[in-house]
């Protein structure tokens, strides 16, 4: 891909976000008021602002999901050992997934709460799951800079 297409392809991708992000401050700021707006902003502003954003995160998406598999295509054409690598940190994303649904207990949300938003604790589980992921992989990333950071500094 050209220089000057990625340049622009970069910018357009930074305009939509810039949109997707004002939508969403709108549709946020609108949405604890509804019952308080009238009949024309409820059913005009506030749908139209909604299914735009909708819209503009599903290009958004899909341009990353097309950007992505575009890149791994040209790696894998250009580096045949490339497979290895990629099926290797499928793999421990899979393990860091399994090994957080197994160290979730699905009581990681206080009852109150379960009963509340009728909660069960199948959900409660996969909840606690994603937070432990998270947890993992923001100090996977942590590690991993602070590792190259220390590598590159002895190297120079």
């Amino acid at each position: 891909m050209k220089e000057s297409t990625r340049k622009l392809i970069t910018w357009a991708g930074l305009i939509i976000a810039g949109i997707c992000t004002v939508l969403s401050i709108v549709f946020a700021m609108k949405n604890g008021d509804v019952k308080e707006l009238s009949a024309v902003q409820a059913n005009g502003l506030f749908d139209a602002t909604f299914y735009i954003l909708l819209c503009l995160i599903a290009v958004s998406i899909i341009a990353i999901l097309v950007f992505v598999c575009v890149g791994l295509g040209k790696k894998f054409s250009e580096d045949k050992g490339y497979w290895k690598r990629f099926l290797g940190i499928v793999a421990a994303v899979v393990v860091v997934c399994v090994l957080s649904y197994v160290l979730s207990s699905g009581t990681d949300v206080s009852p109150a709460v379960m009963e509340k938003f009728d909660i069960s604790e199948g959900t409660s589980k996969l909840i606690g799951a994603a937070c432990y992921m998270v947890y993992i992989l923001v100090i996977a990333a942590a590690v991993s800079i602070i590792y190259t950071a220390i590598a590159k500094s002895f190297k120079k």
